[in-house]
């Protein structure tokens, strides 16, 4: 018998304990205390329709937006990687990519193919076997942070754009600033999971190291190699697609119920309501993010808030805002960096880590990646008062 098999037997021994231990009675007071929170602002009936319906929204409305991105980007990551494009950015922006990422030159098409699209698009890419060949073990759970740094980049940065001031005045000045502040947030972000993870020789070890001067190719020629690597790629974005979907639905539902309010009727059941605590614990920190981020008014507080959960819901606040004169250029240029590195990671990281084989890692990365966004709303904020 191998080693190697021997291993695999010994993880899949299952793992015994007393039938009832101290953990059966915390666990029990944990969840009365979960109903609770929950359950006497809402009303019980009202918690669980609302938890029911915000979960059959978010399959239908997010994850199954997610999984046709997926598709797509999964199709034309194959692609890329098949025709020699990943090994020829690899070659050319290793220069730049290792000394400020840590990265070998491929994980740009993690920048590139999210800021197109959104996060779970470099879920496709990690699964591609010549792309994922590049990184070692823990430089492919920090793909997770680089992704959700960019992810729909493009989306956020266009309605920014489309926004006018007061005078009619435009702020691309401040989206390019913001723009900046992710690039900044985003070195942060993975360069602190690298350090979390940097522990144990078979994280920093490449299972199979690529050959620069060679890459593996399908059989056939250029026309069938085309339409394989199409099909095959597009198979993996449904793949990924699938195993999102307890990720989303579980920890995004928990995300809104305790991010969002009653509706305009008060509790009924409905999609998206909730107990709004988690904006209640961000004005408690209001006196350091007001100075930090620039923020003159407490009402811009809830765009940065509400980017954690979901980044088209946090842009989505902005017009009412500028429209009632709440915010200015600093603030568009704050926003753009913020949404963007964002990007409601806390709805997605839990379930892009598990895809990627890293669940473990976790934590680590949610943390990394809430520094990395602070950094990049911060350092947008500094740039736009230095130059503008």
């Amino acid at each position: 018998m191998t080693e190697r098999k021997a291993m695999e037997i010994q993880e899949k021994k299952t793992l015994t304990k007393n039938a009832v231990s101290v953990e059966s009675f915390v666990f029990i007071a944990l969840l009365a205390g979960f109903i609770l929170l929950f359950g006497t602002r809402m009303g019980m009936v009202n918690m669980l329709n609302t938890m029911m319906n915000t979960a059959y929204k978010l399959l239908t409305d997010t994850v199954l937006y997610l999984t046709a991105v997926a598709v797509i980007i999964g199709a034309l990551s194959s692609l890329l990687a098949e025709f020699g494009v990943v090994a020829l950015l690899n070659k050319i922006l290793s220069p730049i990519m290792r000394p400020l990422y840590n990265l070998p030159g491929a994980s740009i098409m993690a920048v590139i193919l999210t800021y197109l699209s959104d996060n779970p698009a470099v879920l496709t890419l990690a699964d591609n076997k010549s792309f994922r060949s590049y990184f070692s073990d823990r430089q492919i759970a920090s793909l997770t942070n680089l992704g959700t740094s960019f992810g729909m980049g493009l989306i956020i940065s266009v309605f920014m754009l489309g926004l006018k001031g007061p005078n009619g005045e435009s702020y691309f000045a401040s989206v390019l600033i913001g723009n900046i502040g992710v690039v900044i947030g985003s070195i942060v972000s993975v360069r602190l999971m690298l350090y979390f993870t940097r522990d144990g020789k078979k994280e920093n070890t490449i299972q199979s190291p690529p050959d620069m001067n060679t890459r593996e190719i399908r059989s056939g020629g250029i026309g069938s190699r085309f339409i394989n690597a199409l099909m095959d790629g597009g198979k993996t974005g449904v793949n990924m697609g699938i195993s999102i979907i307890p990720g989303v639905l579980i920890i995004c539902t928990f995300v809104i119920m305790l991010s969002f309010n009653a509706g305009e009727n008060g509790y009924t059941g409905g999609a998206y309501e909730g107990i709004g605590l988690l904006p209640q614990i961000g004005n408690k920190f209001k006196f350091i993010l007001k100075p930090l981020l620039g923020f003159d008014r407490d009402i811009a507080l809830s765009v940065p808030l509400t980017a954690l959960g979901s980044a088209g819901a946090a842009i989505s606040l902005i017009p009412g805002m500028l429209a009632s004169g709440n915010i200015t250029g600093d603030n568009i240029a704050v926003f753009t960096a913020i949404c963007m590195c964002w990007s409601g990671y806390l709805s997605t990281h839990i379930a892009m880590m598990d895809a990627l084989g890293t669940p473990e890692k976790s934590g680590k990365a949610i943390i990394s990646h809430t520094i990395g966004g602070l950094v990049a709303g911060i350092s947008a904020h500094l740039i736009y008062i230095v130059f503008m």
